[in-house]
């Protein structure tokens, strides 16, 4: 996969040869989510290039990791997923989580703010039973970030299939949520309740009752939250 090597028998050094390059392991965990598209990878990543991804992608297919095929009714699109060895690594990925979530410091981890990553992350995770029927649409405003990125909406369809757009999908609002991105992040890691944040006016709902007081229930977390911090 690189032309660097360790020059090692060590399986732990040739694992490293394949899963160690930059952005590999973040790809990895895209997969092991659940993404298979390439516009569903790149919105989990959206810092790095289409054609690093695209290079990765292709790394990884070579190393018998991922599997790529076109959709019988768009040929033009592929859709990537893990193989046999690629399935291997979900209990790995998800290691490397527990020990982020457990062991890097939290002052650190709150400067890294991608308000793109969290939504996309509060979309995969979001538990629709709590939500009331019908379509159902929450807009998420973070009122210190550029008007560019500001603006984020989660649309729960009848279906109970969940949507995020950037871009106004202009349905009617049923809840507005108006937070700060360090706040929500602090939420979404399980670093602060919903409940907290409100009591601290660090979170303001307004709309449809029912939707804001279960908020804590339909949001769901990272798959990491419930993992005690540690570090400082």
């Amino acid at each position: 996969m690189t032309n660097a090597s360790y020059k090692q028998f060590c399986p732990v050094a040739m694992a490293a040869e394949t899963l160690c390059t930059r952005w590999t392991v973040v790809l990895l965990r895209e997969l092991v989510a659940g993404s298979t598209r390439f516009n569903e990878i790149r919105r989990g990543v959206p810092r790095m290039s289409p054609a690093l991804l695209s290079k990765r992608l292709q790394e990884l297919e070579a190393a018998g990791i991922v599997t790529r095929e076109p959709l019988a009714e768009t040929p033009e699109i592929n859709e990537y997923r893990l193989t046999e060895a690629g399935l291997d690594l979900r209990p790995v990925i998800e290691a490397i989580g527990i020990w982020g979530q457990k062991w890097v410091e939290t002052e650190p981890s709150l400067e890294n703010l991608d308000p793109e990553v969290l939504m996309w992350d509060m979309r995969r995770n979001l538990d629709t039973d709590p939500v009331p029927d019908g379509r159902r649409v929450i807009e998420f405003i973070y009122p210190e970030l550029p008007a560019s990125r500001r603006n984020w909406w989660l649309i729960v369809e009848p279906d109970r299939a969940v949507d995020l757009c950037h871009i106004d999908p202009g349905f009617d609002v049923d809840l507005y949520v108006s937070v700060d991105l360090r706040t929500m992040t602090e939420i979404w890691m399980g670093l602060k309740s919903v409940a907290t944040a409100d009591k601290d006016g660090k979170l303001t709902m307004v709309g449809h009752r029912r939707l804001a007081g279960a908020m804590q229930a339909w949001l769901g977390l990272s798959p990491f939250a419930q993992q005690k911090k540690l570090a400082a």
